[in-house]
């Protein structure tokens, strides 16, 4: 089963807080794969991997929902929710990551405008002779 960690360990491999790697156990997107003898869950590599996962889908907006759906695709676990057309539906959350990347790169690139234009306005300011 490989190395076991603490979850202040895989806070620290992700960059997770404590507080939202409880929450994805909470709502059943991540379970610890044991315990301690003391009650503290314990995370192997797979954990980690499946937290990554998780961290890829948030910043394109995907539901709880869709996330449990793609975990139940790529990485199935006994809990998983059955899928009617796994490779159908990975298609389309396919299309939707895809999609909304898109759409984060258009925002990205009006962010990235505006930063030039600070820029320039910044390169000008410093040509002017000083203020007294």
């Amino acid at each position: 089963m490989g190395e076991r960690m603490q979850i202040g360990e895989v806070a620290e491999r992700t960059g997770l807080s404590l507080r939202t790697i409880r929450y994805y156990e909470e709502v059943g997107l991540v379970v610890p794969s044991a315990r301690s003898q003391g009650g503290f869950r314990l995370y192997t590599d797979p954990d980690v991997d499946r937290l990554r996962v998780i961290m890829r889908m948030k910043p394109l907006g995907f539901q709880l929902d869709e996330m449990r759906e793609v975990l139940a695709i790529i990485d199935p676990t006994p809990d998983s929710p059955r899928i009617e057309d796994p490779a159908g539906r990975l298609a389309e959350l396919t299309r939707t990551a895809d999609e909304r990347c898109a759409e984060l790169r258009r925002k990205l690139a009006i962010a990235e405008e505006f930063a030039a234009t600070l820029h320039e306005h910044l390169d000008a300011r410093a040509d002017e002779p000083p203020r007294s």
